[in-house]
């Protein structure tokens, strides 16, 4: 049985039912096994390493771009240099499993992957700062990212997914294996509506079996 925090599930508790279910959720697959702390990875062209407090400010500089936001569901508009130290602060406090990989080109800050753990399911997401966009740049930081991810965890399931006018994305996600499950309506803060989201997974055996490569 998973025990949860009394602080915490209080916390859970008054943001209700949905809250505390998804908190246990994540807890049992916690206790069942953890990634260990994000690793550095190197490919042909990028260096993926963990995030630091210094990441702010090219952090804010990419999110600060409506194209990079309005991709995404939970980056507000606008977006500035304390709110990427808020998100740096939870990121880099080790309270959970997640992975959030800094990528990094020549040394800079060009965007993140990050392998979290919601609702008991594992979930890939990423963002690239436009600049560095169409140069194949994400396949090949999300496909490191993976591949080190199963060594760690082998068996699991991860989700995605990606917005309906976002068919780059959803291409990175094919690439490495992702097959669709459905589509459901999502919020979007940068947009202030629902945007209709393309559902996909991704087993172990899919991923080994893809057919890009970067």
């Amino acid at each position: 049985m998973v025990q949860a925090g009394s602080q915490d599930l209080a916390v859970a508790q008054e943001l209700g039912g949905d809250a505390v279910s998804a908190m246990l959720a994540d807890r049992a697959v916690t206790a069942a096994a953890m990634p260990g702390p994000c690793p550095v990875i190197e490919t042909s062209r990028l260096v993926l390493r963990p995030h630091r407090m210094q990441d702010a400010d090219a952090i804010a500089t990419s999110l600060g771009d409506f194209a990079v936001a309005r991709m995404l569901t939970r980056v507000p508009v606008p977006y500035d240099r304390e709110d990427g130290r808020d998100w740096l602060n939870m990121v880099t406090s080790g309270l959970k499993p997640d992975w959030h990989f800094a990528i990094t080109l020549d040394g800079v800050h060009v965007g993140v992957v990050s392998l979290e753990l919601r609702h008991g399911l594992w979930n890939v997401g990423y963002w690239l700062n436009r600049f560095y966009w169409g140069k194949g740049l994400m396949s090949e930081a999300v496909d490191a990212a993976l591949e080190r991810f199963f060594r760690r965890m082998a068996g699991i399931e991860i989700a995605s997914g990606a917005f309906a006018d976002n068919p780059a994305s959803r291409r990175v996600l094919e690439g490495r294996g992702f097959r669709v499950i459905g589509m459901r309506d999502v919020y979007s803060k940068a947009r202030g509506q629902m945007v209709p989201l393309v559902e996909m997974r991704l087993g172990q055996t899919d991923f080994a079996t893809r057919t890009h490569k970067p």
